[in-house]
């Protein structure tokens, strides 16, 4: 359901990505052909050299770099008012970090005055993140800090958590919870 008009190709060092834009804020960012891509993305969009791409290709240069690029281009993500709520927390996740799905879902009840919320219900919304990397969904991994369910596959996940400076090893990272606010 991402809404876009227009599209622009990264060719990142994991494989190439699509970007979209509705024209000023980036809508969308896959690694192609991963799951949950856009069916209507390689027929649809206009290719076009927008402000937003070159914002966003700068950013992703610099995380590739392996420094920590900042802020974020400029992004619109489409989506319930629940997977909205989750890539907010997703994007307050700090970079070289990693949390569980249960502590996003902990975090998701709390502001929610209490309401239980499921992990997996927190799964299934980070799992259709449309913009990856920029908001980090690669850092949500297993309670025992196994790597589990990236749309873009596990091997990258891994190779995205080492480039912030993780250590990883056999789909599972050391995994420093209490760092980020429940």
């Amino acid at each position: 359901m991402n809404c876009f008009r227009y599209k622009n190709e990264y060719l990142s060092p994991l494989g190439p990505m699509t970007m979209t834009s509705d024209g000023v804020s980036l809508t969308g960012l896959w690694f192609d052909g991963q799951k949950y891509f856009p069916e209507d993305l390689a027929t649809g969009g206009e290719p076009a050299a927008l402000p937003v791409f070159e914002q966003t290709g700068a950013w992703l240069d610099h995380y590739f770099a392996g420094e920590n690029p900042g802020g974020t281009p400029p992004l619109r993500l489409e989506g319930s008012p629940f997977r909205q709520a989750v890539w907010r927390l997703l994007q307050e996740i700090p970079h070289g970090r990693v949390v569980s799905y249960g502590m996003l879902a902990g975090r998701l009840s709390a502001l929610q005055g209490g309401i239980p919320v499921s992990a997996q219900a927190v799964g299934g919304a980070v799992g259709h993140n449309p913009v990856s990397i920029v908001v980090p969904c690669h850092r949500v991994v297993g309670s025992d800090g196994r790597l589990t369910g990236y749309a873009g596959g596990l091997s990258r996940k891994e190779a995205l958590l080492r480039l912030e400076g993780l250590r990883c090893h056999s789909l599972s990272c050391e995994a420093s919870f209490e760092s980020w606010p429940v």
